[in-house]
């Protein structure tokens, strides 16, 4: 028989995913894994907060688009409740605003769905280890990230707005409404108003608010009171 202080832990795992056969995949997988011990899954924000409220892995795997929900603030709220726990997103989203969104709410990795079962296994034990490890198909943006484009110029998590774009896209995250951007940024409300229009079709937004979540969650508008 052997004793219970022998035999090694492992790294727990919490498999956070919407989506019942990858979820189940998933787990599946880590289930062959040596020393790596699943605690439990979760489809929902508030499912994965109970999860690790009740279990603290030291790893979950997060997948960003959780529904109605939002990977990133699961990860967020996450990190609030303990800040041991290592993040890894494991996400089809492989766009410059979720990486950074993921990178700025605290995740110690990021994979795209398409990684191999090696490469998740490698980023498991590397942010269990206190690594932090990215896919190669955003590592190299990862790195330009961390090099220089951190909270303090949120602008570079959008690319593909022009100057003027971000500097409404600031004003919209504080909250103003069209006739109050236009007189700060000296711009009529019609122009303000094709700007909106602009940048929410650029970035895929929903509506305004779903857009003001997409920015704050970006950085923009942060520092407002």
């Amino acid at each position: 028989m052997i004793e219970q202080d022998a035999v090694a832990p492992g790294i727990r795992v919490a498999v956070v995913d919407d989506h019942p056969l990858f979820r189940r995949g998933i787990v599946s997988l880590l289930e062959t894994l040596p020393q790596v011990v699943v605690v439990g899954d979760a489809a929902s924000l508030e499912e994965a907060l109970a999860l690790a409220e009740a279990t603290h892995p030291d790893v979950v795997l997060m997948d960003l688009d959780l529904g109605e929900d939002s990977g990133i603030d699961a990860t967020r709220r996450i990190l609030n409740l303990d800040p041991r726990i290592a993040v890894l997103v494991l996400t089809m989203l492989g766009d410059d605003r979720s990486l950074f969104a993921a990178m700025r709410a605290g995740a110690r990795g990021y994979l795209l769905k398409v990684a191999s079962p090696q490469e998740v296994e490698r980023a498991i034990r590397a942010v269990a280890a206190g690594e932090v490890l990215f896919g190669a198909d955003v590592a190299a943006r990862a790195v330009a990230y961390l090099s220089g484009a951190g909270p303090e110029s949120p602008a570079r998590a959008f690319p593909e707005l022009t100057e003027r774009e971000n500097d409404v896209l600031e004003l919209v995250a504080r909250g103003l409404d069209n006739g109050s951007i236009g007189r700060t940024l000296f711009l009529t409300s019609k122009t303000v108003r094709n700007y909106v229009y602009g940048i929410v079709s650029k970035l895929g937004a929903a509506d305004r608010s779903a857009l003001i979540v997409m920015a704050r969650e970006a950085g923009f508008g942060v520092d407002a009171s």
